[in-house]
């Protein structure tokens, strides 16, 4: 059956992709850009089933604008993607203000903003799915990508709780994790004068690594979309669903160290209640 799709961040990467796989399989997709002539070449293979707004995530006024717009232009839209990122390499000393601020604002607040806006609509529609699009780093870390996390980290705990509020009316949402994949984001990060101090630290050892190749790219980002379009296309909404060999090892290993770190404080944990 054809479905149809809002996506963020359609450019490149998984949203480039996805929206190819998508117009080619027969759906209609709304894509969301900075620069819409990006499109124009699908624009032109697919005529109106291919529907395209600039738009940048971190407008709030905006982003309710274009959502509202999308949905009066499709009428009912079945799979809303949160797809649209940035991210900074630095150690936390180095990134700018401004660096910081747009992370927050690119990946978390807009985010935010794009389920805040898809809400009333799939509401109104009595049903529909979400899929955020976060990252291994959404429940584990690597040195210099601190800012990244910390939007990452926030949307995830955001999307969990509304995971929660929204089932009742039959939408469901899903935290997509890819591993490191060849999309072009790494070497689209920004970058920040390097401090020497932090040269010979963990945060010196993944630039190095980066820099050289020795970072592993290990994820195929054809396969990750194609994985996400399934997970939208399935019948139940998993909260979470890892995308990547790397996402499976770091995030389990990340969630063993907190468990046993829990456990190891229950005495304290149990000293504190109103006796």
């Amino acid at each position: 059956m054809t479905k149809s799709w809002f996506i963020t961040g359609t450019s490149s990467g998984f949203g480039r992709i996805m929206t190819e796989r998508l117009l080619e399989r027969g759906d209609r997709v709304a894509a969301t850009v900075r620069r819409p002539e990006v499109l124009d070449d699908l624009r032109d293979k697919y005529g109106d089933r291919l529907w395209v707004a600039r738009l940048d995530v971190t407008d709030a006024t905006a982003v309710h604008r274009v959502v509202g717009e999308a949905f009066a232009a499709f009428g009912t839209i079945d799979v809303v993607v949160n797809n649209a990122g940035y991210g900074v390499f630095a150690a936390v000393e180095e990134a700018t203000d401004e660096q910081v601020r747009q992370v927050v604002e690119t990946n978390l607040l807009g985010s935010i903003w794009v389920i805040r806006a898809a809400l009333p609509h799939l509401r109104a529609q009595h049903g529909g799915r979400i899929l955020q699009v976060s990252t291994a780093g959404g429940q584990t870390t690597y040195p210099n990508f601190g800012y990244y996390h910390a939007s990452k980290w926030g949307i995830e705990g955001f999307c969990e709780t509304v995971a929660q509020e929204i089932a009742p009316f039959g939408i469901g949402l899903t935290i997509a994790e890819p591993g490191a994949s060849a999309t072009g984001f790494g070497p689209g990060l920004a970058t920040a004068p390097i401090m020497p101090e932090y040269d010979a630290t963990p945060a010196g050892d993944v630039r190095r690594a980066l820099a050289d190749g020795s970072f592993p790219l290990v994820n195929d980002p054809e396969k990750i979309a194609a994985a996400m379009i399934g997970i939208a296309d399935g019948p139940e909404a998993p909260l979470r669903v890892p995308l990547g060999e790397d996402t499976f090892r770091d995030v389990r290993a990340s969630l063993v160290a907190r468990l046993e770190n829990h456990d190891a404080h229950r005495a304290i944990a149990h000293s504190v209640p109103i006796n």
